[in-house]
């Protein structure tokens, strides 16, 4: 055993990350409401960008966007730079993450952007960063300090990073009146689209796939037919076609 507190170094990260939340509430502001107005507008998607753990924020926040009714998809800024851009329209809203507000590979794609009139929100820590000044609409995630004890390891920010982009996602969700049933439409793998989506039209077995004997067959010839279609069971039919009632495996263990 290290003999190291464990739990009491977990704790103060939860500690340190709490108080950075609370903290960011006060950016839920003006420009907040802006950012949603536009998004909720927009008839393109949501390009989101970032490098490093932004990035990987960013990743999910696009996630995030497309599951909950916000057409959106990560763009890296670096492929951008070598014919990725091609997949951002005028019709687009770029939004741009970086705690610094100084990340090379997005002030690159800056004037392009302008050129290209796509309007750009970027998240960071200050207002007076170059993003920030450049950016249509600037969200802040500033926090007070970050939970790694060297300063250096993101940590507090990223979590403001990811609940900003929740609270963008959440708010537009609400704003479109977006219901379980939408959520399972881009689900259907999951067990809500399953639950959701899935009918009993879909699962039954249909003409030629359901075990049917006449009235006339033998218990040899039921018996093959419930084996050859691997239900449990045959139904019996009249001359028409029509259902008189079924014959399970069930049944045939009773008789012996």
């Amino acid at each position: 055993m290290t003999g190291f507190d464990f739990q009491q170094a977990g704790k103060k990260v939860l500690q340190i990350e709490q108080e950075g939340l609370a903290e960011l509430a006060q950016y839920i502001n003006d420009d907040f409401s802006l950012a949603c107005e536009k998004i909720f507008h927009c008839q393109g998607r949501v390009i989101v960008m970032g490098m490093g753990k932004s990035g990987h924020i960013g990743h999910k926040i696009a996630a995030t966007f497309a599951s909950t009714g916000t057409p959106s998809f990560f763009v890296h800024p670096g492929e951008a730079s070598h014919g990725d851009l091609g997949m951002v329209t005028e019709k687009d809203i770029v939004l741009a993450i970086s705690n610094s507000g100084e990340a090379s590979e997005i002030l690159a794609l800056i004037p392009v952007l302008k050129r290209k009139q796509i309007l750009l929100i970027c998240m960071t820590r200050s207002p007076q960063s170059t993003m920030g000044k450049a950016a249509d609409i600037h969200l802040c995630i500033k926090v007070p300090k970050e939970a790694c004890p060297l300063g250096l390891a993101p940590t507090t920010s990223t979590t403001a990073t990811l609940v900003m982009g929740d609270a963008l996602a959440i708010a537009l969700l609400r704003a479109r009146g977006f219901t379980a049933e939408d959520f399972a439409l881009s689900h259907p793998g999951g067990a809500l689209g399953r639950k959701l989506l899935l009918h009993v039209s879909d699962l039954m077995n249909k003409e030629d796939d359901i075990p049917r004997v006449s009235k006339e067959a033998t218990l040899r010839e039921a018996l093959v037919e419930i084996t050859r279609k691997k239900l449990g069971m045959t139904v019996i039919c009249d001359d028409n076609m029509l259902i008189n009632g079924i014959f399970t495996d069930g049944d045939l263990r009773r008789i012996f």
